[in-house]
């Protein structure tokens, strides 16, 4: 008898598109994909986004989200093909037999119900436990997971807990039934690094100690190489490469999947600061109305032409609260920030145009940072002739010098936000606040929501604008590959605080104070075994203490 729990066969997964002033029309989006899972191993699904990983990992509870549908092929779980069976067998199978971890926990759970409700319920109705025995299985799986008073944790409500917690209780939520196979997608995207881990390990030692199979759905291969047995490289719902995870990290046969094996490969030297700095932030302590502790405390950074200063951190750590305060959106208590010869006033309402022009920002989310109603032209247009006064044929020529710079070019002029990829509709930004020719650019983010080998187009760019235009960059980030790839200097932020600041090279060399050794030590590497012996250095640290 095979041990393959699931067997996929020439998959095929089609969409219906409404094209604007056309018909609506079928097109495959996943063409002939097949694989096996075997009981207690892990297959890694890794592509950017559209490449079908998602629809594939659904396809495997015979489920189509947004209307795609399975059009062809097979899908095996247990032994029978589940595109051929009942309705009812096929509701029995989904919180039964295979359950679904999702990217986020926050948008999964309903926050009007205790956690521990949520996650017996499956295990309930699909008759595996009693309330009694849920409840201790939940318990049991807490404790696994390593969430903190794995007695009470479940009388809380999800707005109670922590963000990383919360992605455990969804796992927990996962494996309370008993399932045969779980399909993980993007479980710690979202998360910082120093959660991330805390994640990562849960999972991976509950795959182990139960015995599940699983699919995990990733577009980072240093993680997927942490969790999987196997790897299954899709690229636009087409097979790139599968094999296991050694051949693949170390041996990758195709050229997309060493793309993806060599991402973050950018090299940038530590420049040598200019006498005079574009940007200090001197003695910043601040607060947000309403509330009576300091969110910002004592903070002390320079930025100085040219040159790129990274802000890292877990998230409340107050990076983009910085930024807040540095672009006058909330005014400090106490401290001053000198931009470009001259003390910026506090609040935004007291800011001189020039203070504006010259001190832009460009956001994580491009999707929501552009009006969808607007062609990029104008878009790009829009600072040139409220900054410069430019119009029509001047302001044109600067609009296609400005695509040009961002490696688009004119034929995009005349295109509209939706018709634009995640990776376009940054670079899209990225002109637009280049319009304005500032001194300093804010980049809040700017890559984390976008696909590994697209960020680092974006990266690539930002660097070559560096060059030409002599902009010098706060780049807000809680992604150290990133840092490592383009800062010049790097201040590290712990609840409100610089914990460690300075050129690169010294931020990044030890000895390190406890808060930058766990941020660095959680990066995840791209080697074989590397979370195995994070698991064991952090459990000998905790025998040692």
């Amino acid at each position: 008898m095979s041990d393959n729990l699931l067997k996929v066969r020439d998959l095929k997964i089609g969409a219906t598109v409404y094209p604007p002033g056309e018909k609506p029309h079928d097109i495959e989006i996943v063409h002939g994909v097949s694989f096996e899972v075997e009981k207690g191993k892990v297959l890694g699904l890794i592509g950017e986004s559209g490449a079908g990983k998602s629809t594939i990992g659904l396809a495997s509870m015979a489920y189509g989200r947004g209307g795609v549908k399975i059009t062809g092929g097979e899908v095996w779980v247990n032994g029978r093909d589940i595109l051929k069976t009942s309705h009812t067998d096929v509701r029995a199978l989904r919180g039964g037999e295979v359950t679904y971890v999702s990217q986020s926990a926050a948008a999964s759970f309903n926050p009007a119900k205790k956690i521990m409700d949520q996650v017996t319920e499956a295990a309930i109705l699909q008759g595996k436990f009693s309330s009694k025995e849920a409840v201790g299985r939940a318990i049991e799986l807490f404790r696994k997971l390593g969430l903190p008073d794995p007695e009470t944790i479940g009388n809380r409500y999800p707005h109670q807990v922590s963000g990383g917690q919360l992605q455990r209780c969804m796992t927990a939520l996962a494996l309370c039934p008993e399932p045969d196979l779980v399909v993980f997608d993007e479980p710690t995207t979202a998360l910082d690094v120093t959660t991330q881990i805390d994640v990562l390990m849960a999972i991976k030692e509950a795959i182990r100690d139960t015995g599940v199979a699983a699919l995990y759905i990733t577009h980072d291969l240093a993680v997927v190489a942490q969790v999987s047995d196997d790897i299954l490289v899709l690229k636009m719902g087409d097979m790139v490469e599968y094999g296991t995870v050694n051949q693949i990290i170390n041996d990758p046969q195709e050229d997309y999947t060493k793309a993806l094996v060599s991402v973050r490969s950018i090299e940038h030297e530590e420049k040598e600061p200019t006498p005079e700095p574009v940007l200090k932030v001197q003695n910043i302590t601040a607060r947000y109305k309403g509330t009576n502790f300091d969110v910002l405390k004592n903070i002390n950074v320079e930025l100085h032409p040219g040159q790129t200063l990274a802000v890292v951190g877990e998230s409340g750590s107050g990076k983009s609260t910085l930024a807040r305060v540095i672009t006058g959106l909330l005014p400090q208590s106490n401290g001053s920030v000198h931009f470009a010869g001259r003390d910026l006033s506090k609040d935004l309402a007291g800011r001189k145009k020039d203070d504006l022009r010259e001190l832009q920002m460009i956001y994580q989310m491009a999707d929501v940072a552009m009006n969808p109603r607007q062609t990029v032209g104008t878009i790009i247009g829009r600072p040139l002739e409220f900054y410069f006064g430019l119009k029509g044929a001047e302001k044109h020529k600067r609009i296609i010098e400005l695509l040009d710079e961002i490696e688009m070019g004119e034929a995009f002029i005349d295109r509209y936000p939706a018709e634009l990829s995640g990776g376009q509709k940054q670079r899209v930004c990225i002109a637009r606040a280049l319009a304005a020719k500032p001194k300093m650019i804010i980049c809040d983010e700017v890559t984390s929501a976008l696909d590994p080998l697209v960020a680092d187009g974006i990266l690539k760019l930002l660097l070559d604008l560096q060059k030409i235009e002599d902009v010098a960059y706060l780049f807000i980030t809680h992604d150290l590959a990133t840092v490592k790839a383009i800062a010049d200097s790097i201040a590290v932020m712990y609840q409100g605080e610089v914990v460690r600041y300075g050129g690169k090279s010294d931020v990044l060399s030890p000895p390190f104070d406890d808060y930058t050794d766990l941020l660095l030590s959680s990066v995840p590497e791209m080697k074989l075994g590397w979370l195995e012996d994070v698991i064991a250095n952090r459990k000998m640290e905790s025998a040692g203490n």
